[in-house]
């Protein structure tokens, strides 16, 4: 086995470990319940599929949004005409989202650099509005699409009276066990363990595609399409064929999205939704295995805990501090966090790329390189070299 393998083993394992570990590591940053759990896992899912597009073959799609709705549409019409178990629903949600994505990257592809970024943007946008309004029947239109009690389920027995919930194969994703443990309470949910093994699954698959000779032709096409096409290599097919795959990969997140919050509204179709990805993968790491998954970690991380952070707990925070001290430290960080988070995210973001282009995965190799030069320098320095005649 080379060095190689052993290496992404090695990286599989570690990240399996990771995030199955994630209710008991992330707890004591705050982040432990099951619904944050959920979106790292699920966004992660989305920014990995993003990356196998963007990362790979350098083209910036502004319309990925499209395909985390349209799953989210099939997603929840499963659960009011099949059943509420995840699993057919999942499936549709990639064949859907595969499907559709197969029409726009057809079309969109057709073009390269800032035009294709536009035609994907264009779509996005006809397709938010098409929800939003015209295909009011099939969307529900701005009040968005939700199970009832009165679904014409075929393969699901409905109760009176009692309001279905997803499962998987009887176990309900809104089941959680919790735990003491060092004065913390651990929530340990169903759903964001079906998302958490999934999270597993596609970044397995995308270890697979970055190493396979089709990754090595996408990054070809990255680094010099034109130079590709001039020898005679038909390049669309590569091209479209990440495409599809980054579609199938935003609609499984659009479809646990729908598994673990049985709602899909036209708003995760707005263009802000595909401008969150771009940032996650930038921010991570675009063309690195793990940056898409941290990058995505830590938006969501921002938008929920230091969006939470309001003066009255800013005032709890800095309690120990002079009155007047403690009120001017109050004033200057609620700019930074509550409403303000974006602020800081934005100085992150805006760091990250001046200093860090590769984005946080730059930094932990620039971290790892220093550690290990130190290291090395430490043995050779403790190292003596015993001649013979001594």
């Amino acid at each position: 086995m080379t060095n190689s393998k052993t290496s992404d083993i090695i990286l599989l394992i570690v990240f399996a470990v990771a995030v199955l570990a994630g209710p008991i590591i992330l707890a004591p940053f705050g982040a432990g319940y099951p619904d944050l759990l959920q979106k790292f896992a699920i966004f992660g899912i989305f920014a990995i599929g993003f990356n196998i597009l963007f990362g790979l073959t350098g083209y910036l799609s502004f319309g990925h949004a499209a395909f985390l709705g349209v799953g989210s549409y099939a997603a929840v019409w499963s659960y009011k005409l099949l059943t509420m178990n995840v699993i057919p629903a999942i499936i549709l949600a990639v064949v859907v989202a595969g499907l559709f994505s197969l029409l726009i990257g057809f079309i969109s592809l057709r073009r390269s650099g800032i035009y294709f970024s536009i035609l994907t943007l264009a779509f996005a946008q006809m397709c938010y509005n098409l929800a939003y309004s015209v295909l009011t029947p099939i969307t529900n239109g701005e009040t968005g699409l939700q199970i009832t009690l009165d679904d014409p389920r075929i393969f699901d027995t409905a109760v009176a009276g009692v309001q279905p919930v997803t499962n998987l194969f009887g176990l309900t994703m809104n089941s959680t066990a919790e735990a003491e443990l060092m004065g913390m309470t651990l929530q340990f949910n169903a759903g964001f363990y079906v998302c958490a093994v999934i999270l597993i699954a596609t970044f397995y698959i995308s270890m697979r595609i970055f190493r396979s000779p089709f990754g090595m032709m996408l990054r070809a096409v990255k680094s010099n399409q034109n130079r590709m096409n001039y020898t005679g290599l038909n390049t669309r097919p590569y091209t479209l064929a990440a495409f599809v795959i980054s579609g199938m990969f935003a609609g499984l997140a659009g479809g646990l999205l729908a598994a673990t919050d049985p709602l899909a509204g036209a708003e995760r179709m707005q263009w802000t939704a595909s401008g969150e990805v771009v940032l996650m993968t930038i921010l991570g790491g675009a063309g690195t295995l793990l940056g898409p998954v941290l990058g995505a970690g830590l938006i969501k991380y921002f938008e929920n805990i230091f969006s939470a952070f309001n003066t009255s707990a800013l005032n709890d925070i800095f309690n120990f501090l002079p009155e007047t001290l403690r009120d001017a430290v109050v004033s200057v960080s609620s700019l930074f966090v509550g409403e303000g988070w974006h602020l800081t995210l934005g100085l992150l973001f805006m760091a990250i790329v001046t200093f860090l282009p590769g984005g946080l995965m730059e930094g932990a190799t620039r971290i790892l390189r220093l550690m290990s030069g130190r290291f090395r320098k430490k043995t050779d320095d403790g190292t003596k070299t015993v001649h013979p005649a001594e």
